[in-house]
């Protein structure tokens, strides 16, 4: 199971924590990603990590703003997201991938959070 929260309404330049509580997972998690989509376009990744080593990657378009990192002992994904932008507005997901490195694809991850919706508007 995974439950995102901390998503809402941010002025330009704000900044927000995504929070993303998993269960269920211990021993087929290797990676985690965040996603986001809004109605015009695909799901689109913006962070990834290893769940073990804490290696992490951003596309460019989050790259210097977003900061993705985990608590093994709260089982728990974060997504820092500073100086946001309003093309940043969506509904962010976490996701689940049991491949060992981090992918960009939907695909490569098998389970979904319900999504946190974040706007961000003055």
């Amino acid at each position: 199971q995974l439950v995102e929260s901390g998503g809402g309404l941010v002025q330009p330049g704000g900044s927000l924590t995504l929070s993303c509580v998993t269960s269920g997972f211990t021993g087929s998690r290797r990676t985690m990603g965040w996603f986001r989509q809004d109605p015009d376009k695909g799901r689109e990744f913006v962070a990834g990590i290893n769940w073990r080593s804490g290696n992490t990657y951003y596309p460019d378009s989050v790259k210097g703003r977003f900061t993705v990192s985990r608590d093994n002992a709260k089982d728990t994904l974060y997504l820092q997201m500073n100086t946001l932008k309003p093309e940043d507005t969506a509904i962010y997901f976490c996701a689940v991938s049991s491949m060992h490195l981090i992918s960009t694809a939907t695909a490569s991850y098998e389970y979904w959070g319900q999504g946190t919706r974040v706007t961000v508007s003055s």
